[in-house]
């Protein structure tokens, strides 16, 4: 007869939580943050195809910071249920505020009954025709969801960039001072350091454009001329 060792509860809850922590720890961080025309995600990230910011559905986004094979699945994920709900009801139906929760429900029920929470981070963002329209959801490894307010950061150091954002961000900035403030507190939390143009990715969601679709990848090329 197999012998299982009893553990309390809240040591298991706490050593997942630990591992996951450490997990995301070691990924670069990414940050979002509201500019005057939308919604601006940027991300430390070396791979030129291993995407951590990515369009969801027509007015939303999603970054994931971590494990990548897990946050892509997650994304995949989101994609087929706004697909099938702008198919079954409307577009215009389809929220960040709905998929946020899904991801909720789907990282708390890994994080309580799989033996390995996943290792990840994620960020849903929408933005509508006005100001007032703009969403930013933070979604912790735990299933823990918060509506976040003007700009986040996640990542191996939130804490410090989100601080740090407290301090320096103001409404109303134009895309390239949302990006280059974004860079600046890249590249000096936790230390300084040098982040070249190259290892960046931004993707941006313009309520401005007449397109259905609003989400934009900026290029480096675009990325480069901001931080000049």
């Amino acid at each position: 007869m197999s012998f299982m060792p009893y553990v309390a509860p809240e040591q298991l809850m706490k050593d997942r939580s630990d591992y996951a922590h450490k997990g995301i720890a070691r990924g670069r961080s990414v940050i979002g943050l509201e500019y005057a025309d939308g919604l601006l995600f940027l991300a430390e990230n070396a791979s030129a195809t291993l995407h951590k910011v990515s369009e969801v559905y027509d007015k939303i986004a999603f970054a994931g910071v971590g494990k990548y094979s897990e946050f892509e699945e997650l994304r995949i994920a989101g994609i087929r249920l706004a697909d099938l709900r702008g198919y079954q009801y409307g577009r215009e139906d389809v929220k960040a505020r709905d998929l946020a929760n899904a991801y909720s429900q789907a990282l708390s029920t890994i994080f309580t009954q799989q033996m390995k929470p996943y290792e990840i981070e994620l960020l849903v963002g929408e933005v509508d025709g006005e100001n007032d329209g703009t969403s930013i959801y933070h979604i912790l490894f735990d299933g823990s969801v918060s509506d976040e307010d003007q700009y986040v950061a996640m990542g191996g150091h939130a804490e410090e960039l989100t601080d740090a954002l407290r301090d320096r961000y103001q409404a109303g900035w134009d895309l390239a001072t949302a990006i280059q403030t974004a860079v600046q507190l890249l590249a000096t939390v936790p230390e300084t350091r040098e982040v070249p143009a190259e290892q960046l990715e931004a993707g941006i969601l313009d309520r401005t454009t007449t397109e259905r679709r609003t989400f934009r990848r900026l290029t480096k090329d675009e990325v480069s001329s901001s931080l000049g």
